[in-house]
């Protein structure tokens, strides 16, 4: 079966309410535009996302989180956007921060089989103590706080056991795709798209350029198609800069 699909639209058509979705970019960096599109266009709701961060409020993830599309974000950063803050601290939104090379880990973790790893990072902190707020009541009061996690010692220092995440979808932008999914990522835009890729169930791609099938040299090829059931050519992408700063 070909893993082509004509439109982002087609691509993400059977993504239906409360799926979870494992998703590339960097702020406003790599971010697969033309599948987020398709899915706001859809309004499929109760998402769960993992992700770096949820977009700004016009773009990107924020578009879907404007919409009260997204249940719950995994996420290590989320400044830059006004809306998430304001349904995190009313209690729409259900959070969970962890820092970002744990969470770089937990999505290639989950792409390569593992179901948990020991780490350093977050030890004697919140993320390894428990206590984190994912979500608020509306008067403000916790709801739902974070789980201390087991953690153990191993050559005389202690370490936190992480869980890997494993999505139901991923959305993956690339610059080069062939029509049996193994991409080229351009450059910083490459991020978190193949760790996102590698931990989806159903990996989706939005290519800029599509090729066939041995126009790939294979040793510029950064993810194998192994790791990606469909591929939409969706054309150059714009390209926005979040705080654009010039000399004066």
């Amino acid at each position: 079966m070909s893993k082509v699909f004509a439109t982002a639209a087609e691509a993400v058509a059977d993504i239906v309410d409360g799926s979870s979705l494992a998703v590339g970019g960097f702020g406003l960096c790599g971010i697969p535009t033309e599948l987020i599109a398709g899915l706001a266009d859809r309004g499929v709701t109760g998402l769960e996302v993992f992700s770096n961060n949820c977009g700004v409020d016009d773009h990107g993830l924020g578009i879907l989180l404007s919409a009260g599309q997204i249940r719950r974000v995994t996420a290590s950063y989320v400044g830059e956007n006004k809306e998430f803050a304001r349904q995190y601290l009313s209690g729409e939104l259900e959070v969970e921060l962890t820092p970002q090379g744990t969470l770089a880990e937990r999505l290639r973790a989950g792409g390569a089989g593992i179901p948990a790893f020991f780490t350093p990072a977050g030890v004697g902190t919140p993320v390894s103590e428990g206590g984190l707020p994912w979500r608020y009541n509306a008067d403000g009061s916790v709801a739902i706080a974070s789980p201390p996690k087991e953690t153990r010692t191993f050559g005389g220092r202690t370490y936190v056991l992480e869980e890997s995440i494993v999505a139901d979808y991923a959305l993956v932008h690339a610059e080069i795709g062939d029509t049996e999914g193994n991409l080229v990522f351009n450059k910083t835009a490459m991020n978190f798209n193949p760790l996102a890729a590698m931990a989806g169930r159903t990996t989706i791609v939005q290519v800029e350029k599509l090729v066939e099938p041995g126009q790939l040299d294979p040793a510029q090829v950064h993810l194998p198609g192994v790791f990606v059931q469909r591929v939409v050519h969706t054309g150059l992408q714009d390209k926005r800069i979040e705080k654009r700063t010039v000399s004066a």
